[in-house]
């Protein structure tokens, strides 16, 4: 009896506790529905430079289509097989998702503050800049990969599932606008994000410089297109103010004693235990007709001498110069934006006819004189191979002198270098031993990804008729000659 008696309570107990609301259940109690800002953007700045830096093949392969790296056994992505790995979904995929995405959710969670001082309103307002042009930057890595993509429409999962492509042009000039208009509206003297930021820890005065590089970028990659509006572009951002030191450059810092925030080139060459990659022949043999003080910076020797491995073959590990050491450390900084790639941007706008103040040669020599300074090359060493003939500034070519030299410098920096070689067509690359498809050039851009050809077929289509189809080498629209 007592066994019932005890039943029954329990019974009544639950049947009384029972409601028509059952909602409660759906409640997750140990994961966030809110975030802060400071959070979104932090992920999303981590996530592009990750991106940016890193060289697993499923994620970007730009240093071995520039040839400064080649591979020793796997060799699809060496011969522009880019498809295998649905390398474009992966690239297309994180700048969309956890960039882009993440810096429209922190946008949106700023734009309910509400600031009640002056200077309260003027670091909501470096916020909003500094997201306006990270996303800017974002964008233009995307443009500058596929060719038309979605933007007008983009990010609105609700209203449009299918986004239209716009038009990269058109694309570019938007960003451009946005970053004249994001940098007139930092105050340089005030805070921002602090801590929160990855790259410059909030300091206002490095964002509006890194924003007119930016501008200044992007209007030299248009100039063959539109020389009389790129010379203003150039013109304004300089006037504004730019990288005018390696202090200036836009880095992030890895941190080696966090697992999760280490340089993604350490867990690639390093704690994977794979020897995938020596240095390609293509650029040692540059590096050694020069007599280039970089090199033992770059990478190691083999018996004492540089030795490049072949672009498109097998090639043994042991055999060639393999990446330094030093740029496998965990905690080596990533960067964005150098002051050297600004004064190369420099030179080639005096080259071009645009008065950016100083010639291209002092431009250029300051382009190089950075890079080696970035490198902790001694001034000795510098100013020897200043005064090489074959490293002297040539007026009469001048896109080879600024092209093979930028290449150089841009060492490591995979996607910039691949923008540089595709605009001055220098240096002078063959494409690989038995390329993917027969290819007779190097790619000039990625094919849209798989997952977009699926999901949003129409719209793919008409962006593969507008810019002439979907091959590896079909150019970007700045990309002319």
């Amino acid at each position: 009896m007592k066994k019932i008696a005890l039943f029954l309570t329990f019974m009544a107990v639950t049947i009384s506790s029972c409601t028509d609301d059952i909602t409660g259940l759906n409640e997750d109690t140990k994961n966030p529905t809110t975030t802060k800002s400071e959070y979104l953007f932090t992920n999303a700045q981590k996530a592009m430079s990750d991106q940016m830096v890193n060289t697993s093949v499923n994620l970007n392969v730009f240093r071995l289509f520039t040839q400064q790296w080649t591979e020793t056994t796997y060799l699809d992505e060496t011969q522009y097989n880019i498809t295998t790995r649905n390398i474009p979904n992966s690239h297309w995929g994180i700048i969309y998702r956890d960039v882009l995405r993440d810096f429209l959710e922190c946008k949106k969670l700023l734009d309910q503050e509400t600031p009640a001082t002056t200077k309260e309103i003027a670091i909501l307002n470096n916020k909003k800049a500094i997201l306006e042009i990270m996303s800017v930057y974002s964008y233009s890595v995307l443009v500058d990969t596929f060719g038309n993509i979605p933007y007008s429409e983009a990010l609105d999962i609700i209203g449009h599932p299918q986004p239209k492509y716009d038009d990269a042009q058109t694309i570019y000039r938007d960003l451009i606008s946005r970053l004249t208009a994001a940098s007139a509206a930092i105050t340089a003297s005030e805070e921002s994000f602090g801590t929160a930021d990855l790259y410059y820890e909030g300091d206002a005065a490095s964002w509006k410089k890194f924003a007119n590089s930016l501008k200044l970028r992007l209007a030299i990659n248009m100039d063959d297109t539109d020389h009389t509006y790129a010379s203003t572009q150039v013109s304004e951002a300089v006037a504004q103010g730019i990288l005018t030191s390696n202090a200036d450059n836009a880095l992030i810092h890895y941190v080696a004693a966090e697992a999760n925030n280490v340089n993604p080139i350490y867990n690639d060459l390093v704690a994977s235990g794979r020897n995938d990659y020596v240095i390609g022949k293509t650029f040692v043999d540059a590096m050694n007709s020069l007599n280039d003080p970089r090199r033992p910076k770059y990478m190691t020797t083999v018996g004492g001498s540089y030795i490049g491995g072949t672009i498109g073959a097998t090639n043994s590990y042991a055999s060639y110069s393999h990446v330094n050491a030093e740029i496998t450390k965990k905690d080596f900084p990533g960067t964005l934006l150098s002051y050297s790639e600004v004064e190369f941007l420099l030179a080639e706008a005096a080259a071009r006819g645009i008065s950016v103040g100083g010639t291209a040669v002092d431009h250029y020599n300051a382009a190089i004189t950075a890079s080696m300074k970035e490198w902790g090359v001694a001034s000795g060493d510098i100013n020897s191979y200043l005064e090489q003939s074959s490293v002297e500034y040539n007026p009469a070519n001048w896109k080879k002198s600024i092209g093979e030299q930028a290449w150089i410098a841009l060492y490591n920096r995979g996607f910039e270098s691949w923008t540089s070689y595709r605009r001055l067509d220098y240096p002078n690359l063959l494409p690989s031993l038995n390329p993917y498809n027969d290819l007779t050039a190097v790619p000039t851009r990625y094919s849209y990804p798989a997952r977009e050809q699926t999901l949003n077929a129409t719209n793919v289509e008409a962006a593969i008729t507008a810019i002439g189809g979907d091959g590896l080498t079909v150019k970007i629209f700045w990309d002319k000659y």
